[in-house]
């Protein structure tokens, strides 16, 4: 999640949920491999429920962790909801710890195990993280639990090479966050963001392009499928995606100008932004190594200034795929609520 710095000066945009990516079982050293998911494995919870992670700012950007649910006032295309669960941001978050294991983070894979293990550091006691490593195969190293041990110890033991199925490893977090039932749930991904399949679509989009904006227009990145069917379930299950983009994915770093390639890094940033954007998390983008070891405490600080909240869609609502805009209101008018701006109807 952004530094409230930052969060002040995007007051009046609203974002998207919060996700963490799906674990890999460990225990006692042993590594369970996963399965990539169809999505249709995905929808195991109540479609008619909607759930938000909201984040509360005064107007000079500072964090208010201390409302109730009477505080708060929701509306779905500018109908007001009622409100059906409020969770304070006391409450402990269910977190999916998803590794980049691929060729491309190999040559900083010291520095990213060190970051991640102070994250689990700055999480909460009672906050239960699952660890999940991906590259061509999705292994989940440590389940869910409060023991940072074993999970500092499934982060040392992490390792791989080759592809990177980084929307696969997603869906496979999403099944993994959906057996957890009901609460609050999150998925924080440090990845470049390159998936290999994308990868190849967006390529063959793109070669004809002449320009990089051209590349970018011929590929459009926000309509792929594959993304959107991952928005969809993180709507479903409730979760919140705060993905670190590793500086190996950053378009304004390659050093030949070649608008095919520059469109396919430029698609695969504009994807993990939708990935925030939509589910109430944040992108935050790391330009130097040592950036990591302080943005992954930031992001378990400022999880801890979410507000939890539900309401029940109404059961007549056509599933037509149509956007459902959402507004969350403060009572103070001198705060700002912040969360995803809405949903498919599907």
């Amino acid at each position: 999640m952004m530094p409230f710095s930052a969060f002040r000066a995007r007051f009046s945009r609203q974002s998207q949920p919060l996700i963490i990516l799906p674990l890999v079982l460990f225990v006692f050293g042993f590594v369970s491999e996963g399965r990539a998911q169809e999505p249709d494995e995905i929808v195991t919870t109540d479609t008619s429920v909607v759930q938000l992670n909201v984040g509360v700012v005064d107007r000079q950007g500072r964090a208010v962790t201390s409302l109730s649910r009477n505080d708060f006032a929701v509306f779905e295309d500018n109908v007001k909801q009622s409100i059906q669960s409020f969770e304070p941001t006391s409450n402990p978050f269910t977190v999916v710890l998803l590794l980049d294991m691929s060729g491309s983070t190999i040559n900083f894979r010291q520095q990213l195990k060190q970051a991640a293990i102070r994250f689990l550091d700055a999480l909460e006691p009672e906050d239960h993280v699952a660890v999940i490593q991906f590259n061509a195969k999705i292994k989940m190293l440590h389940g869910f639990s409060t023991d940072r041990k074993k999970a500092a110890y499934a982060i040392e033991i992490a390792e791989g090479v080759g592809e990177t199925h980084f929307y696969e490893a997603l869906r496979y977090s999403m099944v993994e966050l959906a057996k957890q039932g009901k609460g609050r749930k999150a998925i924080v991904v440090l990845t470049d963001g390159l998936d290999t399949h994308l990868r190849n679509l967006d390529r063959a989009a793109a070669a004809n392009a002449q320009t990089d904006e051209e590349a970018v227009a011929a590929i459009k990145p926000e309509t792929n499928s594959t993304l959107n069917s991952i928005l969809t379930s993180a709507d479903r299950v409730g979760v919140s995606i705060f993905p670190l983009a590793l500086p190996s994915g950053d378009p304004k770093r390659l050093p030949l100008p070649d608008p095919t390639i520059n469109g396919i890094y430029a698609a695969a940033r504009t994807r993990l932004q939708a990935l925030a954007d939509r589910t109430g998390g944040d992108l935050n983008e790391i330009r130097r190594l040592d950036e990591m070891f302080r943005l992954f405490p930031v992001i378990a600080a400022n999880l801890r200034t979410l507000y939890t909240m539900s309401y029940q869609a109404r059961a007549d609502r056509p599933r037509d795929g149509k956007w459902r805009a959402i507004r969350v209101e403060i009572v103070n008018p001198e705060l700002i609520a912040r969360t995803k701006p809405g949903y498919f109807a599907k």
